[in-house]
């Protein structure tokens, strides 16, 4: 079994095992996300995102690139390597890269997965990286669970 940390890759060794997995014939999923505090929905999500396919990479924004999304101030909580080994530690993850951008176009552009996950809160149409898939599949969000609410409860506030 893979340890955590031996799933976070750099892109340059993700698009080695890319050109494996493309000859071994093996489904790649891909999805991505801040994934900042960790809970219930994400993982819904990550499950239903590797049932799509043989193998499952995250791509979890930059620090700086959550900055930019202007998710809430203080954001993000945890710093990126913090995020990408929680992330990397959950079974249904195979690897985990990291991207600087606001949206993981760039990166689709390079990995070519067979199919993109994306939570029900998102459309095709409104995914501009959705044209290096082979195809999206949009999975249905656990009601009631986001990062924002989850602060607001630690913070009192609901």
């Amino acid at each position: 079994m893979k340890t955590s940390g031996r799933k976070i890759l750099t892109l340059r060794k993700l698009l080695t095992l890319r050109e494996l997995w493309r000859w071994e014939g093996r489904v790649v999923v891909f999805t991505n996300g801040v994934f900042d505090l960790l809970h219930a929905g994400h993982v819904k999500v990550l499950e239903k995102a590797r049932a799509q396919g043989d193998l499952l990479v995250v791509g979890v924004n930059s620090d700086a690139s959550v900055r930019r999304l202007e998710k809430a101030p203080g954001r993000p909580i945890n710093r990126w390597r913090d995020r990408a080994e929680v992330v990397a530690a959950l079974a249904c993850v195979d690897a985990v890269v990291g991207f600087p951008e606001t949206t993981p176009e760039r990166l689709m552009a390079r990995l070519k997965p067979d199919v993109q996950v994306k939570g029900g809160d998102y459309r095709p149409e409104d995914l501009p990286e959705a044209r290096h898939a082979g195809r999206v599949a949009i999975v249905p969000l656990k009601k009631g669970y986001s990062t924002t609410a989850l602060i607001k409860r630690l913070q009192g506030r609901r």
